[in-house]
């Protein structure tokens, strides 16, 4: 059978069922739009066809829209599902070496973070060995000053050097960074995140997540340190 041939039949198949069952499209209204219905009018449009067009446009415009609603708060549930695991795995966490491996291994394996970097500010010969870097406040404040600044997450390009810092010989990899100081009446440390894209962190974007993991550290890490 040709192809011409095989089209007429599906045709014919076609015919034959919307004669059998006359209310098939008001039953499926949502087939009846996807529909082409030209009017004979000539070379002219109808205003009947044109309002169709114009009402098949904005159909698709609203489902774009909704697609685009549930897919974020689909991402929206698994962020919280992360974060919450996340979470109730540091409070249960014994020590400090076993809280920093808990954040490391969530960062890395299921947020997928490129480059994340835990930064304890104090004295490496007094803390245990964790496989956060560990610097003194007075270095910190030398690199990374306007960082230790600010009450609220830091997004954007920073210098090469607080890259350094921050996340030690990879950080000549990272593009850009989301940091934020960890402080709960004294300041105890850094939580950084990188990525290769200079645009990916940029000021405008929101840093609930981050901001929410800091809270979370700045509650609990004071009782390790001591």
């Amino acid at each position: 059978m040709s192809e011409e041939q095989q089209i007429d039949s599906r045709e014919e198949i076609v015919r034959e069922f919307l004669s059998q069952n006359p209310g098939f499209l008001d039953d499926n209204p949502d087939i009846l739009e996807m529909l082409e219905l030209p009017h004979n009018t000539g070379s002219a449009v109808s205003l009947v066809e044109r309002q169709v067009g114009i009402m098949r446009d904005r159909n698709k415009e609203m489902r774009g829209r909704l697609d685009n609603m549930l897919t974020t708060a689909h991402d929206n549930d698994l962020l919280f599902e992360k974060t919450k695991r996340l979470v109730l795995n540091l409070l249960e966490a014994k020590n400090l070496p076993a809280m920093v491996e808990t954040l490391y291994d969530s960062l890395g394996k299921d947020f997928a973070i490129s480059y994340y970097s835990l930064i304890l500010l104090g004295d490496k010969k007094e803390l245990p060995k964790t496989m956060a870097r560990v610097a003194s406040i007075e270095k910190a404040n030398e690199q990374v000053n306007t960082l230790l600044s600010s009450n609220r997450a830091v997004c954007g390009v920073l210098r090469e050097e607080e890259m350094t810092f921050l996340f030690g010989e990879k950080g000549l990899q990272v593009g850009s960074v989301a940091a934020v100081p960890l402080r709960y009446n004294n300041l105890y440390g850094i939580l950084a995140v990188g990525n290769a894209d200079p645009n990916f962190y940029k000021s405008s974007m929101g840093t609930l997540f981050l901001s929410y993991i800091a809270e979370v550290l700045n509650r609990i890490l004071p009782a390790h340190l001591k």
